[in-house]
């Protein structure tokens, strides 16, 4: 394909796409707020650096041009190289809520993530102590990673967007860009493979802030994550010209598997329930539990 091709160009020169000159923008197009907020978050480095001297020593502009790393970390607003849509599903067809983001990769991570945190399920577990554990109902670190993975890794010369669908029972995760370098699915998750970089200058800035690990280990916790936290399911597949992931809840799948055999149980459970709240309206949760021997 077209893809592969630029891809084993770039290859030979040992070269990223996202280090290369970008002739569409200029320093005018990237903002300079972006870059001082860039150089306090760092986790190693001089928080005063000048923004222009930190620039020529990551090689994100090179004779005052920019690269197109530099345009995409540090884009002053809109930018159309980088859309990620996203929405809230009750059904394959019916949304609920929406967002849409074109701006820098940094601001696209806090924005997603804010979205996503929007539509999670607060659960309460029961630990033995007094007062109940709260958590979200997916693994937020799990969430955080696919995000980034996501952003850093995206293949920025395909035209389409990246696309995240919440649903009742899953999270979907769609990426332009499938694995780079040749690389399985299979060796990806055996954790036994050289890691590449798509977008070398743009996994540099990331790794600077402490936001993902040079070592390539972001796909192994994300499957470690959702197994501490249970009840979780993760799958990668590969599309046409990308990468989908999806988070499921386990629990969701059960229920709806099961439907049919119990709905007959249920309904007289049901009706158990709001006959013995109709009776006793302040009745707590455990006693009707216990009345009706259910968790």
């Amino acid at each position: 394909s077209l893809s592969e091709i630029s891809d084993l160009y770039l290859k030979t020169f040992n070269l990223s796409w996202d280090y290369y000159i970008d002739n569409q923008h200029s320093l005018n197009n990237i903002s300079l707020d972006k870059i001082n907020r860039f150089i306090a978050k760092r986790i190693q480095g001089n928080s005063s650096e000048d923004p222009l001297h930190l620039l020529q020593k990551y090689e994100l502009i090179r004779e005052r041009r920019i690269t197109n790393a530099a345009y995409l970390l540090f884009v002053e607003d809109f930018s159309p190289l980088t859309g990620i849509q996203a929405g809230r599903f009750k059904s394959p067809t019916k949304i609920i809520d929406s967002i849409t983001i074109s701006t820098d990769l940094f601001t696209e991570v806090d924005e997603l993530m804010s979205f996503l945190r929007k539509h999670f399920m607060t659960e309460y577990i029961i630990t033995g102590n007094v007062q109940r554990e709260e958590r979200f109902d997916y693994p937020e670190e799990a969430i955080r990673e696919i995000v980034l993975n996501m952003i850093v890794h995206r293949d920025y010369r395909d035209s389409g967007d990246s696309i995240v669908k919440i649903f009742d029972d899953r999270i979907e995760f769609f990426n332009p860009g499938t694995l780079f370098g040749g690389l399985t699915i299979e060796q990806l998750l055996s954790d036994d493979y050289s890691p590449k970089s798509r977008n070398t200058l743009i996994n540099i800035m990331f790794k600077e802030t402490g936001a993902v690990e040079k070592y390539g280990s972001g796909i192994q916790r994300i499957v470690n994550e959702c197994e501490k936290h249970g009840g979780i399911k993760v799958d990668f597949s590969l599309q046409q010209h990308g990468f989908k992931v999806v988070i499921t809840k386990i629990n969701s799948i059960s229920k709806d598997v099961g439907k049919d055999v119990g709905k007959d149980v249920g309904k007289d459970v049901g009706k158990e329930l709001l006959s013995l709240i109709e009776k006793n309206p302040e009745i707590t949760i455990p006693a009707l539990a216990e009345i009706l021997n259910v968790t």
